[in-house]
């Protein structure tokens, strides 16, 4: 097995996005599948289930917020530093529907020190833009992989 100083940065990408991937019960829970990850950047979807609707017959926020938080979660935990979010916001745009196909791609905006800023769009299956998510990352004193004595020479 290589080592993370090994590594290229797409292979830490992905070992980092398996191993979070393995605990995540909620995303898990919400039927969201994780379809792409590389360094700053993660795609996930997810599909609208019955029980997801609220009594508009709509797409319940919170659950259109917690696919886009996972891809965030999944986009800047890309790097092998733990990192939590310290600021999260959403702006929707159009209601998501029942059997709707809707996919959250994150991208990195800035990384510097412990500090991150990542951009999620949930899109449906038409490429209708339902909501615009921004999220302000902290990186935390764990990593996921062990920091081999190259890395840090």
């Amino acid at each position: 097995m290589k080592t993370v100083s090994q590594m290229t940065p797409q292979e830490l990408a992905e070992a980092c996005a398996k191993m979070m991937w393995a605990d995540d019960r909620a995303s898990q829970g919400l039927g969201i599948s994780l379809e792409k990850v590389a360094p700053g950047k993660a795609v996930l979807t997810m599909t609208v289930a019955d029980y997801m609707t609220n009594g508009h017959g709509n797409m319940h926020g919170g659950f259109m917020f917690a696919l886009a938080d996972s891809a965030f979660a999944f986009a800047c935990n890309t790097y092998n530093q733990m990192t939590v979010a310290q600021h999260c916001s959403v702006t929707y745009i159009a209601p998501g529907s029942l059997g709707d196909v809707l996919t959250a791609e994150a991208r990195e905006v800035s990384r510097k020190g412990r500090s991150g800023i990542y951009d999620i769009c949930v899109t449906r299956e038409d490429g209708t833009v339902l909501a615009e998510f921004r999220g302000h990352s902290r990186t935390i004193n764990r990593t996921f992989l062990p920091v081999d004595d190259a890395a840090t020479a």
